[in-house]
C-alpha cells in the first residue's frame, strides 16, 4: 500500500490534550521519545499551575488510535514584527521539542508525518512556527523536516550546537578505551581523591519512594544555596517551581521514570542530579552541587559516576545531557547530537515578512538574550 493511499485514512486534528490512556500509548509506540511531551511532564506543570491556559494540541489519528502529537501555543513573536506564531509548547524545563510518532512500517510513517504537517498549518491558521530545541537528526524530526518541505514549507535554522550524549558500550572498560579526552578523566580522578581525603565519599541513587524524595529536597536546597539562588532563579525560589521539581520527580505511574543522583561526603550531599528515564534513555535535566566545594568540581564527579553506573547497572542505554552550547559534559561524554533552532513558514506565510528577516530577528534577539545572561551571572 502506498503513502499516499495510507495517508487518506490518517486524520490530524487541533483542540486539547488527549486522554491519559491513549496518550501514553502513542508514547509507548513512539520513534525515540523524549519525556516533555508524556503525560506525567504536562501533568507536572499543570499541578504546578505552570501549564498555559491556552495551551492546544496537533493530533494524528489511525484506526482509532493516536500516531502522532505535538503540543503548542500561539504567542506575540518578535520574528513575525509582534504578531502571532506557533511554538512548540515550552517551558524552562524541557529541552527538546519534537513531536511524538508512532510507527516502524516506512510508508505508514510517512502517511503521519504528511498528516502532521497539515495539522501544524492549520493549528497556526497558516502562520509561521518558531521551533526551538529540535534534535534534528533523531526520533520523528527527520521525518517531520522532510514531510513539511515536501508540502512547500520554506526552513531555516536560527541557531545550531551539538548537545553531548553518550551511548552506553559494553562496560565502562569499553567507554574509556580511546576517550579523546583521557586528561579530563585523570584530572577527574585526582580531584575525587582529595576531596575523598575530607571523609567518606560515596555515590548514591534512588529511582523512587522516601530516598527520591529525600534527593529532590537536597537538590533544592543545594540549588537555592548557590548563584541561582542568588539570582532568584533557582527552582526553590518559587513555590510554583518547587512544587514542580517535587512533581517531576516523585513517584509516577506511566512510561516516564525518576531517578536521583547523589554524591555524598561523610553522608551529606554535595551534588544531586535529577533525571527523567524513557525509551531507554536517561535525560539529566538538573544538577546543583555545593558550591563552596567548586574547586574540587563535585557536579563533574558526580557525572562521571552516573557514567559509571549507566554501565554496571544497565538503567539507560543513553544519556542526554541535556543541556545548551558549551556544556562542562562536552569532555566527559563521547557522541554528539544536532540541536536547532528553526523557522518553518508555510506556503504563503512568507509573504509578509520574509524567512530571510525573521531568521535576522530571532538571531539578534539570541544575542541580546544571551548578553543578559552572561551580566546576570556576573552580577
Amino acid at each position: 500500500m502506498t503513502a499516499a493511499r495510507l495517508a487518506r485514512t490518517d486524520a490530524a486534528t487541533v483542540g486539547p490534550l488527549p486522554e491519559a490512556g491513549a496518550w501514553e500509548d502513542l508514547f509507548a509506540r513512539a520513534r525515540a521519545p523524549h519525556p516533555f511531551y508524556a503525560p506525567r511532564v504536562l501533568d507536572a506543570h499543570r499541578a504546578a499551575g505552570l501549564l498555559p491556559a491556552d495551551l492546544r494540541c496537533v493530533t494524528v489519528r489511525r484506526d482509532g488510535r493516536l500516531a502522532a502529537l505535538l503540543p503548542f501555543t500561539l504567542r506575540r513573536d518578535v520574528t513575525a514584527l509582534g504578531g502571532r506564531v506557533a511554538r512548540p509548547w515550552l517551558s524552562p524545563f524541557v529541552t527538546a521539542t519534537a513531536p511524538l510518532v508512532a510507527g516502524d512500517d516506512p510508508a505508514l510513517l510517512n502517511a503521519h508525518f504528511d498528516a502532521l504537517a497539515e495539522g501544524l498549518e492549520a493549528a497556526s491558521g497558516g502562520r509561521g512556527w518558531r521551533w526551538p530545541l529540535l534534535p534534528t537528526q533523531e526520533g520523528a524530526a527527520p521525518g517531520l523536516l522532510a514531510a513539511l518541505r515536501a508540502r512547500g514549507w520554506a526552513l531555516g535554522a536560527v541557531a545550531a550546537f551539538e548537545r553531548p550524549v553518550l551511548d552506553r558500550r559494553a562496560d565502562h572498560d569499553a567507554f574509556l578505551a580511546g576517550h579523546p579526552h583521557r586528561g579530563r578523566l585523570k584530572d577527574l580522578r585526582r580531584r575525587a581523591r582529595r576531596l575523598g581525603e575530607a571523609g567518606a565519599l560515596e555515590h548514591v541513587a534512588a529511582t523512587g519512594g522516601p530516598a527520591l524524595a529525600a534527593l529532590v529536597e537536597a537538590f533544592l536546597v543545594l540549588e537555592q544555596a548557590g548563584w541561582k539562588g542568588a539570582a532568584g532563579t533557582a527552582m526553590a525560589c518559587r513555590p510554583e517551581t518547587a512544587a514542580l521539581a517535587r512533581a517531576l520527580f516523585g513517584d509516577a505511574p506511566g512510561p516516564v521514570g525518576a531517578r536521583a543522583d547523589a554524591l555524598t561526603l561523610d553522608g551529606r550531599p554535595i551534588a544531586v542530579s535529577l533525571a527523567l528515564v524513557a525509551g531507554g534513555t536517561a535525560t539529566l535535566l538538573k544538577t546543583a552541587y555545593d558550591e563552596a566545594l567548586r574547586a574540587h568540581a563535585p557536579g563533574l564527579l558526580l557525572e562521571a559516576e552516573i557514567v559509571r553506573a549507566c554501565h554496571a547497572d544497565a538503567f539507560a542505554d543513553r544519556l542526554d545531557a541535556a543541556t545548551l552550547a558549551g556544556s562542562a559534559l562536552e569532555s566527559l561524554y563521547r557522541e554528539r547530537t544536532p540541536v536547532a533552532e528553526l523557522i518553518a513558514l508555510p506556503p504563503g506565510a512568507g509573504r509578509t515578512v520574509s524567512l530571510e528577516r525573521r531568521l535576522r530577528l530571532a538571531r539578534f534577539e539570541g544575542e541580546a538574550r544571551a548578553a543578559a545572561r552572561r551580566a546576570l551571572r556576573r552580577r
